[in-house]
């Protein structure tokens, strides 16, 4: 069973970026159960407003997050998102640096 992690793993380098998400544009997709594919992590960036970060049985966990924080998404792990207060946020993905790849 998963918690929400505090961190991202180490050697993790970002990799893309989804669209900036409003609240009267939050896919429905991400308002229901869904997760990241294999090897892919989230670092989802409030920018305006307060979103619910909550994960999905048999995993618990739940973050309100507000304007300038994040919360981490674990690879595979489901969860889901709701705007609590009108706002703006987007997803950064991260994935294992390779052999020869630096993480900064």
């Amino acid at each position: 069973m998963s918690t929400i992690p505090s961190e991202m793993p180490p050697g993790f380098v970002a990799y893309g970026r989804s669209p900036d998400f409003h609240s009267d544009n939050l896919p429905a997709k991400l308002q229901s159960a869904h997760s990241t594919k294999a090897g892919t992590w989230g670092l989802l960036h409030v920018l305006d407003g307060v979103v619910r970060f909550r994960l999905e049985a048999p995993h618990q966990g739940e973050k309100i997050v507000r304007a300038g924080e994040t919360v981490v998404i674990e690879s595979q792990v489901p969860h889901r998102v709701v705007f609590l207060e009108p706002g703006r946020m987007f997803v950064a993905f991260y994935r294992q640096a390779e052999a020869g790849v630096s993480a900064t």
